[in-house]
């Protein structure tokens, strides 16, 4: 019954068809986020019953199905019945990972307490005013706007949109940022999709921007904007040695081009505790929880 494949770029009109008709509060249900770690976390899928059923592995090589797109309340049951033999059979370490607030209160009705859920604080999304994100106005932005100015006061820089004519700058970017950090595990995976998404820029709805400093290629960011509402930033790169650089190209992006949404979704921190910082030092109003059952 089940046949999972590897996702490719050819499945994008699939995953289009099931997702644009769902509200994602997170990033996980973006197809440009899933195409990034398609292989940093060996992404699978099937259609079962005339839902999308993803499968997924994590950096800690935990195993699990994302959440169902596409099921109908009434059918629900029986095809979490269905994920829970498979994940027996095939000794998956968890039944649902990446799951958002709505299908756990979907979950909850069919199950009540018998089912565990557990909150994952290490992959919550967090959530930020595009207009604080722009604007950086008060104290709780005074130290972002001062490295912003030093920045735009002290550089010889430049800004361009990503186009086939820088891709290779911005490659080298990543390779270089990648080597400098460490360059294995996750970071390594990350640099494997970049190259992807570079690879693919007509095929794909992400928006791109990239900041010269002395004419030499010293940061790039990748986002998209997935709805009404919201935009995901999913990569932003800077060399850390140039003050300013980092403020600079997170208020400019959106700025220049994600200015039409309210929200921007700036993913998770994975439990990473200099990640951790930093996403928080940009004040987010809230954070976006996941969910698993184990």
């Amino acid at each position: 019954m089940f046949n999972f494949k590897p996702l490719t770029l050819e499945d994008k009109p699939i995953f289009d068809k099931f997702l644009k008709t769902y509200n994602f509060l997170s990033c996980e249900y973006s197809f440009t986020n899933l195409f990034l770690w398609k292989k940093g976390c060996n992404i699978e899928y099937t259609i079962l019953n005339g839902t999308l059923i993803i499968k997924k592995t994590d950096f800690d090589h935990s195993s699990h199905f994302m959440q169902p797109i596409g099921y109908k309340k009434d059918n629900l049951k029986e095809l979490v019945e269905e994920l829970i033999k498979y994940k027996d059979q095939n000794n998956l370490d968890y039944l649902f990972k990446d799951l958002e607030s709505p299908f756990i209160e979907d979950i909850k009705s069919i199950y009540g307490d018998k089912i565990n859920i557990i909150e994952d604080r290490e992959n919550a999304d967090y959530i930020y005013l595009k207009d604080d994100l722009i604007n950086l106005k008060g104290k709780k932005f005074h130290s972002k706007k001062n490295h912003y100015n030093y920045f735009i006061k002290s550089y010889n820089y430049k800004t361009m949109p990503i186009t086939k004519d820088i891709l290779n700058d911005c490659l080298n970017a990543a390779k270089q940022w990648c080597y400098e950090n460490n360059c294995k595990g996750y970071i390594l995976y990350e640099l494997y999709g970049i190259q992807e998404l570079l690879n693919n820029i007509d095929s794909l709805n992400y928006i791109g921007m990239a900041v010269y400093v002395n004419n030499k290629i010293s940061a790039f960011t990748i986002g998209e904007i997935v709805n009404n509402d919201m935009a995901i930033i999913h990569i932003e790169k800077a060399d850390h040695s140039i003050r300013g650089l980092y403020p600079y190209i997170n208020k400019t992006f959106v700025e220049k081009y994600l200015n039409d949404v309210k929200y921007i979704n700036r993913e998770q921190d994975l439990g990473i505790e200099g990640l951790r910082k930093a996403k928080l030092s940009y004040n987010p109003i809230k954070l976006e929880m996941k969910y698993s059952i184990k």
